[in-house]
């Protein structure tokens, strides 16, 4: 390659991107964005079938290619390709494409976007159903809220998703983490070294300078595609124990719920009498956030960080979440709108930002600053060129530094390489 060659870096998605879906596709596209940024040769594949909401990724310039899982094709591929840097978009791509990768270029910089740490968010669903069957009482639910990094590690440490997840993060030369706090659960309980992992939240564009104003705003607001258990959750734990609670106080208020993928169950708690509104997918999630007056996000579980909370920021919406939501948001700042553990604590929050302007007013301005100290594009986006550079310029003494993510892509990819072999020659029968 000459020098004033392009970096070609290959993408290998779980799914298309599908930005105005869910938060995590949005993160990948900040990504892409700043790759585009630097002149990168971009090309993006993925074994999935296209989503209803797929972005157009030609228009930017990226070139779309389609793969299948467990065919040499993928090999013939690559080579052909020969990118300097291969991004697997959760670890399940890494699974199932990074013995070929490694196989047919082994020079290549293997990176692991995570979205979040799917082990965490795995272990807390498990807590919350064991509190769900403990105890009827559906308002307090601050037990879930407070374990520290030992009990998350206990939480996860036994499970298969969590040795497969940190395998992945092992056998790729630097892993994108969205949340500090996972990565520090990472580095002091599960022993990764930080030389492989790089702090990369969520990295807007563009920065506010205008909200629509208090008094042109009404109603309280939900967002989040239905597919993420999280969200769905969040809607039961409203409908049943925090909308009521609203409704009381605030008789004639609504509660407007959006998410791509509604499905016929979500559909059927729509009930207009209730002021419980289910909306559907939203074509624009920032202009219905910026015409709510509250955003409301009550996750009883979850991992990473949340773009709905990130959007209300956005937007100048105040929010009110759970420690799950917050989680690794904010750091010492105060968070913009208040964080609550129980249902009943939850909607007291909700009426007072509602009814008083000028708390709401002090939380939309939290808000700003928030964005401007922790999620400017201009700062993270080349914070991410440099590391990926300097990787690629130190790989070899990365990856001897690195014994044990090289042993378990010896075992790993050896047994993952002859099961794929066994596939494609079992599916050529068929």
């Amino acid at each position: 390659m000459s020098p004033t060659a392009a970096t070609k870096v290959l993408v290998i998605g779980y799914v298309w991107p599908e930005p105005r879906s869910s938060a995590a596709s949005g993160h990948l596209m900040q990504i892409l964005q700043v790759f585009l940024g630097q002149g990168w040769d971009i090309t993006f594949s993925s074994p999935a079938n296209p989503g209803e909401h797929k972005e157009d990724l030609s228009v930017l310039g990226i070139r779309e290619c389609p793969i299948e899982l467990n065919n040499s094709s993928f090999d013939r591929f690559i080579a052909e390709l020969a990118p300097d840097i291969v991004l697997f978009d959760q670890f399940m791509m890494e699974e199932q494409f990074g013995w070929r990768v490694e196989q047919q270029c082994p020079g290549a910089l293997r990176v692991l976007e995570t979205s979040d740490l799917q082990s965490l968010r795995h272990a807390r669903h498990q807590r919350l159903k064991e509190r769900l069957k403990a105890s009827d009482d559906n308002d307090d639910f601050s037990a879930l809220f407070a374990p520290a990094a030992e009990q998350e590690f206990a939480g996860m440490a036994d499970t298969d998703q969590a040795r497969r997840e940190i395998a992945a993060l092992y056998r790729c030369d630097l892993s994108l983490m969205i949340s500090e706090f996972e990565i520090e659960l990472l580095v002091e309980q599960f022993g990764l070294p930080p030389a492989l992992l790089h702090w990369c939240p969520l990295m807007p564009e563009h920065m506010p300078h205008s909200y629509v104003p208090f008094s042109e705003r009404a109603h309280f607001l939900s967002i989040g595609n239905f597919r993420h258990a999280p969200n769905w959750d969040a809607v039961l734990w409203m409908k049943n124990a925090v909308w009521p609670l609203i409704r009381q106080q605030l008789p004639g208020a609504q509660l407007h719920i959006y998410g791509a993928y509604t499905p016929p169950k979500a559909a059927a708690l729509h009930n207009p009498a209730q002021g419980f509104q289910v909306m559907n997918w939203a074509e624009d999630a920032l202009a219905v956030m910026s015409a709510a007056r509250i955003c409301l996000a009550p996750l009883r579980f979850g991992a990473g960080i949340k773009g709905k909370l990130l959007d209300a920021m956005l937007c100048g919406t105040p929010s009110v979440t759970t420690p799950v939501g917050a989680e690794a948001m904010h750091g010492d700042a105060p968070w913009p709108g208040a964080v609550a553990e129980s249902a009943s604590a939850i909607a007291a929050a909700a009426v007072r930002l509602y009814q008083d302007q000028a708390l709401w007013s002090q939380t939309q301005e939290q808000g700003r600053q928030l964005l401007l100290a922790r999620y400017r594009q201009q700062v993270h986006g080349p914070a991410l060129i440099e590391r990926l550079q300097h990787c690629r310029t130190n790989l070899a003494q990365l990856r001897r530094d690195n014994f044990t993510g090289g042993m378990l892509r010896h075992h790993h990819h050896k047994s993952t390489q002859y099961m794929a072999q066994w596939i494609e020659a079992k599916n050529r029968l068929v």
